[in-house]
């Protein structure tokens, strides 16, 4: 997190200490580096510079408006996975024509949302939804541009709730299916066929899964004979939430990718969330109690696993920053948890970590992607607030849920 730094002893966003920003913003708040995002955009679109690829930002991974502008207005697309994703990325100004449309369950309803936006492609994960969307284009006389997502069970190497290419998942079609599908498709005359998708997985670290999801695909591009105008090689980049994950190297990566693109003359699509906002965001919260447990100290935060789910759902491990920076330490172990009625509602357990106070204040560290895109309203729990910094400038880009709103909605 470049943008997000100690100066002296005190942990600033930017060009403002986080210190500042809570007297003026009551926490729990999700806190964004304006900064942090464009560098991140502009490193991925330099890394793939001679691919010249469509980025559309996966939106699951923070689907904030504010967000969506401002990666829309650096050239972006967006992957959606929703009709509420889509018409998020519509008001946001993003081009329809750079709008990817993913997901197993499309509704009759999505399909329709996305044929009236005229987005790039839809892409089909089964056979039965390539037979609705044929009959729905049949029904508004149109032809449809369309990709099939395959499974090219390939393991990513990655946590088993995230991994997305293996046989055993849900997503995609099999290549067997695929093979059938592609010797009938005069059954959908609806359908223009203009892309092949994959995507394996989520928070991969090694370019080794994307290289032999390379060769699947070429593989059945050159036994069916496929002309095809776009690959949609998915996203799944991974961050360093610690520091021994080393971050996958995109220069071995783009040169797959380059030969590949020259070998199928295809336009490449790239589908990245988490690399382009995971650590651009912090969730600010202050320590509401400290209790003594009988093997360790429980540190009580006013967030909760209703703000931040990543943790209870996918054993996720983040640091957690002290705002403010003291030598005096813990003895023994102590573990962050917050307010929420479930043993799973905790963020992490530490040793030897600095002496906290209740009313003092810490920043869980890179909860910019799958944080307030995953929080509920569990617990009968307004919506916190989200803030962007941009060098001094601080702005509200979501206001805290009305409480009163809330039990009468």
């Amino acid at each position: 997190m470049p943008q997000f730094k100690y100066v002296g002893e005190k942990f600033f966003a930017e060009k403002v200490s986080i210190e500042k920003i809570t007297s003026k913003n009551k926490t729990p708040f999700y806190l964004y580096s304006e900064n942090q995002i464009k560098e991140n955009f502009l490193n991925f679109k330099r890394s793939f510079k001679q691919v010249n690829p469509i980025i559309c930002f996966a939106a699951k991974a923070n689907s904030n408006l504010s967000i969506l502008r401002l990666l829309g207005k650096l050239g972006a697309g967006a992957d959606v996975v929703s009709g509420g994703e889509l018409l998020k990325a519509i008001k946001a100004g993003i081009n329809p024509n750079k709008i990817v449309f993913s997901g197993v369950g499309k509704t009759e309803e999505e399909i329709l949302l996305a044929i009236k936006h005229k987005i790039l492609l839809i892409n089909i994960e089964s056979e039965s939804e390539a037979k609705l969307i044929d009959k729905i284009a049949l029904k508004q006389k149109k032809i449809i541009n369309v990709g099939f997502r395959l499974n090219p069970n390939v393991d990513a190497k990655t946590h088993k709730k995230i991994s997305t290419g293996k046989a055993e998942n849900k997503f995609g079609i099999s290549i067997k299916e695929f093979h059938q599908i592609f010797k009938n498709k005069e059954r959908f005359n609806n359908l223009k066929i203009q892309a092949l998708s994959v995507h394996i997985g989520s928070q991969i670290l090694s370019d080794l899964p994307y290289k032999k999801t390379l060769g699947v695909l070429l593989k059945i591009i050159n036994e069916l004979n496929i002309k095809l105008k776009f690959i949609d090689l998915g996203g799944g980049f991974g961050i360093n939430y610690s520091d021994h994950e080393q971050l996958i190297n995109f220069n071995n990566y783009a040169k797959l990718v380059l030969d590949f693109k020259k070998k199928t003359k295809c336009d490449i699509i790239f589908e990245p969330g988490r690399f382009l906002v995971g650590n651009s965001g912090i969730l600010v919260s202050k320590v509401q109690y400290i209790k003594n447990g009988t093997n360790k100290k429980f540190i009580i935060l006013d967030a909760g696993m209703n703000d931040f789910m990543r943790p209870a759902l996918y054993d996720a491990q983040h640091s957690i920053i002290p705002v403010s920076r003291s030598k005096n330490k813990n003895k023994g172990t102590i573990e962050f948890v917050g307010p929420i009625c479930e043993t799973t509602c905790k963020f992490g357990k530490f040793k030897n970590y600095q002496k906290l106070n209740e009313g003092d204040f810490v920043a869980i560290a890179n909860a910019g992607a799958y944080g307030s895109s995953l929080s509920s309203n569990y617990n009968t729990k307004p919506l916190i607030s989200e803030l962007i910094v941009n060098n001094k400038k601080i702005k509200i880009i979501r206001k805290k849920q009305d409480l009163f709103k809330l039990i009468n909605s």
